[in-house]
């Protein structure tokens, strides 16, 4: 059982006072670890062991920041990122369900795909990045790609593991029941996959951010918030470029929580629920190997 879904089983168990008690030292230490590093941003740059001209302190990112969010300037960048990453991301997920499907389903299907599978899972996916670019240019369809290259494997190998979970019995008893090949994938296969896909999801859209925000760096002529950074650290304004960091992280952070309370509407069952599920996936992952 993961760590989270540990720690809620014993909150739950246990008195409402210790449970509130162990929730609070939680967000204690995290709000003093954040303190901690919050001062070491301060304390380090003018005490004068590194430059602030490197490294700025939390006031003068504080500033750029507002500088960069109170200007109009950094919307279109804003713009051309999250447009490449929503793009990026539906595409990819579409792929990596379609492809994951077709393999859970059939293990004839499976058997083909697979040595192309660990042949694409070895090759480090932004090597394919001049590629793109010599083909697409250095606009957005060539980020787009780069983008969709990286983040649908994750949907792609969750959901052939997610589909391939249900036993043996299981199977038996539907065929029991005379269930068609549609039933047996709807009420057994998808539901066992769904918190697989779920996670492969999530894991997607931060690879597709990532995947969009290199590409923008690499083709710096396509616009969005890689370009600015670059553009910033180039003439050694680090408040700014770390200001545009700050916004990357937030901008992160807000898909993965959307994402999470989408998972808990579509997945429903219990933690304890998904969390055998996962350690399964791991076990026949690792026979796998």
């Amino acid at each position: 059982m993961s760590t989270p879904a540990v720690l809620r089983k014993k909150q739950a168990s246990m008195p409402a006072d210790q449970a509130m008690a162990q929730t609070g030292s939680g967000l204690v230490i995290g709000l003093t670890t954040v303190a901690i590093f919050i001062a070491l941003g301060e304390i380090v740059p003018r005490s004068g062991l590194v430059s602030r001209v490197v490294m700025p302190t939390g006031g003068d990112v504080v500033t750029a920041f507002w500088r960069l969010v109170t200007g109009g300037y950094w919307l279109s960048h804003l713009r051309a990122t999250m447009t490449a990453v929503g793009i990026a991301w539906v595409i990819g997920a579409v792929l990596g369900l379609f492809l994951g499907i077709a393999m859970g389903v059939s293990a004839f299907t499976r058997k083909v795909v697979n040595p192309y599978v660990i042949a694409f899972q070895a090759l480090p996916k932004i090597v394919l990045a001049p590629l793109f670019i010599g083909w697409l240019g250095f606009g957005a369809p060539s980020k787009v790609a780069i983008a969709v290259v990286i983040c649908f494997f994750p949907v792609w190998v969750d959901t052939m593991i997610g589909l391939s979970l249900p036993t043996e019995r299981e199977y038996t008893f539907l065929r029991a029941l005379r269930a068609s090949r549609w039933q047996v994938f709807r009420m057994l296969q998808l539901p066992s996959a769904l918190p697989l896909i779920m996670v492969g999801l999530k894991h997607a859209v931060l690879l597709a951010f990532t995947g969009v925000l290199v590409a923008e760096i690499l083709a710096a002529s396509a616009g969005g918030l890689g370009v600015l950074a670059e553009s910033y650290a180039g003439q050694l304004l680090m408040p700014l470029t770390f200001a545009v960091i700050l916004v990357v992280v937030f901008i992160a952070v807000s898909l993965v929580a959307i994402l999470d309370r989408l998972e808990h509407r579509i997945v429903f069952w219990s933690e304890a629920g998904r969390a055998r599920t996962s350690i399964a996936a791991i076990k026949k992952e690792g026979k796998g190997r």
